[in-house]
């Protein structure tokens, strides 16, 4: 079960008290320095906040997890592309590392101290770790990178990576929108559909169709192999929750964004 910090800038997870050489958080609008829209606590650069709130920002981020080298935060850009960090990455001078993290939407890594990131404002952040091979993933999976599998993607290039095994990742499905929010056009539902999702348990209809981007990306972990007992989902949706975690819904695309991250600890 996820927990707010006691300052309410984060949220941790559960998962975390069961393998405590990695740490995993997703941050709230809570205790930063932003302001408007971005109030308070917005860690992403991409967004038009105020660059030198963003950075102090980041340099309180930093502060309150456990001896992190750096954030690693793409810029992304509702595809699927996953970049892997390796000691080449590291090995990059800045400049470099943002060419290398443009247009990239997943992350994985199986280096201590470098803390992987997502950015979303209702969209569905979704942490992962290999418990065998002690590596760790995260993903940004809006609506179109739900419908790219992009959760599918992270997990085969971990196996690629790796060695990853399904049956040893559990995983995080952290705040995002909720299928009561979600509503969709008919394009929307019929690109689902004809990808070949499975309708009846990701969506419903009222006046307009709704989708269930939890649930759809819950699927492709246990597609993946991943147990159902394995998978942790927050359940807290951005869209009714606008006061504690940023809504693009809300709030407007000029707004914050919630920064979910995972790192594996230095032992």
């Amino acid at each position: 079960m996820e927990l707010y910090t006691k300052d309410m800038r984060m949220l941790e997870y559960g998962l975390a008290k069961s393998y405590p050489d990695i740490f995993l958080f997703s941050t709230t609008r809570h205790g930063g320095y932003s302001e408007g829209n971005y109030a308070s606590f917005n860690c992403n650069g991409y967004c038009g906040d105020n660059e030198d709130h963003v950075k102090r920002n980041r340099e309180l981020l930093c502060s309150l997890l456990p001896d992190a080298d750096a954030l690693i935060i793409p810029h992304q850009t509702h595809g699927v592309t996953v970049r892997v960090i390796d000691e080449a990455f590291v090995q990059c001078d800045d400049i470099q590392k943002v060419d290398l993290l443009e247009g990239v939407d997943a992350l994985v890594t199986n280096l201590p101290g470098q803390c992987l990131c997502v950015s979303t404002a209702d969209c569905i952040p979704v942490l992962c770790y290999d418990t065998r091979h002690h590596a760790v993933a995260a993903i940004h999976a809006g609506w179109r990178g739900t419908l790219g599998r992009i959760v599918c993607h992270t997990i085969q290039t971990m196996r690629e990576c790796y060695g990853t095994k399904g049956e040893d990742v559990v995983a995080c499905i952290g705040p995002g929108i909720s299928l009561d929010a979600f509503e969709v056009g008919d394009e929307v539902y019929q690109a689902f559909e004809q990808a070949g999702f499975q309708m009846q348990a990701i969506s419903c209809r009222k006046e307009k169709w709704h989708i269930d981007l939890w649930e759809a990306n819950r699927l492709q972990l246990i597609s993946e192999g991943v147990p159902s007992s394995a998978i942790e989902l927050a359940g807290i949706c951005t869209y009714s929750q606008y006061e504690h975690f940023f809504s693009a819904r809300r709030l407007g695309i000029h707004s914050g964004r919630i920064l979910s991250g995972i790192m594996r600890i230095k032992m």
